[in-house]
């Protein structure tokens, strides 16, 4: 990790850039950053907006979730499989909800 760079990718997202049967990320340490900050700043954006759903209109938690997930699994919003469960998962992280079955995080 580069000196300058005081954020810390955690493990669980690393995890997505590397292949089964290898141990070491098929991107460079640039890239994921950048991939894991926009992950990161998608499940904090989707905070607020969860949080609406649950309160206003009365929505299971789970249901709310899982509506993300399949928001994130749209070619416009530039997220894939693993990127979008890792996503939704971190929002439940944020908002202390139970984790969705997203399904396997390994497909690509």
């Amino acid at each position: 990790m580069p000196d300058d760079n005081q954020i810390e990718v955690p493990q669980s997202f690393i995890a997505l850039h590397v292949k089964p049967g290898r141990s070491r990320p098929d991107a460079s340490f640039e890239v994921i950053l950048a991939r894991y900050e926009q992950c990161e700043d998608m499940a904090a954006t989707l905070v607020e907006h969860a949080q609406a759903l649950a309160f206003k209109e009365n929505f299971p938690e789970q249901d709310i979730l899982l509506r993300c997930h399949q928001g994130l699994r749209a070619d416009a919003c530039g997220f894939d499989a693993k990127e979008s469960a890792w996503v939704v998962l971190r929002l439940a992280e944020l908002l202390g909800w139970a984790a969705p079955d997203v399904g396997s995080s390994a497909e690509g």
